[in-house]
């Protein structure tokens, strides 16, 4: 397994049962993963996000995987492409790199390979000097590399677990997440997961986070969810 480091890879790909099994792949490997299930959802999540990588399908509705990719790149977005298709052609592959994917993989594909361009591409150095090495929502700081946070300088002591939320919620600053939401994209496929094990993890949270402080960070919005503001 990667060395977890909170990167966010997006997968667009309308067949759900790939766009699963591919997010279940990229999560045991140490990422956090977004799904989008059409061209157009994909391209307002990889404007609206930080994202370090984009698995993308060619074939979407709405708008197609090229066309998608085209728009980014005139946008000025750099993050590394890797492009799905089930075209295995040599002017398929040509057209998808024009377009400005950084990599083509053919279906059907083995996870492994799909991992292991993954990993390749953020190492180039484009997509290694995009990422942010840490976050910061008011006087709380986590660091991506090192898993150290603070508030207010006073170091916190994070598990795994704790980490991989907290920076989930740290990525999405001022939004309501879900208690599912949070469960696919912290604990994945484990069926263990539950949303009594999210409310008992931010609990955990909020004990090391906001006591002793007199501006929590940690808001439980009723009836819908999470999330973390100054």
């Amino acid at each position: 397994m990667a060395d977890v480091r909170t990167q966010t890879i997006l997968v667009v790909e309308d067949d759900p049962r790939v766009a699963r099994l591919v997010q279940r792949a990229l999560l045991e490997d140490g990422y956090q993963v977004e799904l989008a299930y059409d061209g157009l959802q994909g391209e307002q999540t990889a404007k609206q996000q930080a994202l370090s990588a984009i698995v993308l399908d060619v074939m979407l509705p709405g708008q197609d995987g090229m066309t998608m990719c085209r728009h980014l790149r005139h946008t000025g977005i750099r993050t590394p492409v890797l492009m799905l298709t089930a075209r295995d052609g040599v002017p398929d592959r040509v057209r998808g790199l024009d377009a400005g994917a950084d990599d083509y993989l053919v279906k059907p594909f083995a996870l492994d390979e799909l991992l292991a361009r993954v990993r390749a591409l953020l190492r180039r150095p484009a997509a290694t000097g995009e990422r942010a090495e840490y976050l910061q929502v008011g006087d709380l700081r986590l660091d991506l590399d090192s898993h150290d946070a603070c508030r207010a300088d006073r170091p916190i002591e994070l598990t795994t677990k704790e980490f991989r939320l907290l920076a989930y919620l740290m990525r999405h600053a001022g939004r309501v997440l879900t208690r599912s939401q949070i469960v696919d994209q912290v604990w994945g496929y484990d069926a263990s997961a539950t949303s009594n094990v999210v409310e008992t993890y931010i609990c955990y949270l909020r004990d090391k986070i906001d006591r002793d402080f007199a501006s929590p960070l940690i808001r439980t919005v009723r009836g819908a969810g999470y999330m973390i503001k100054p």
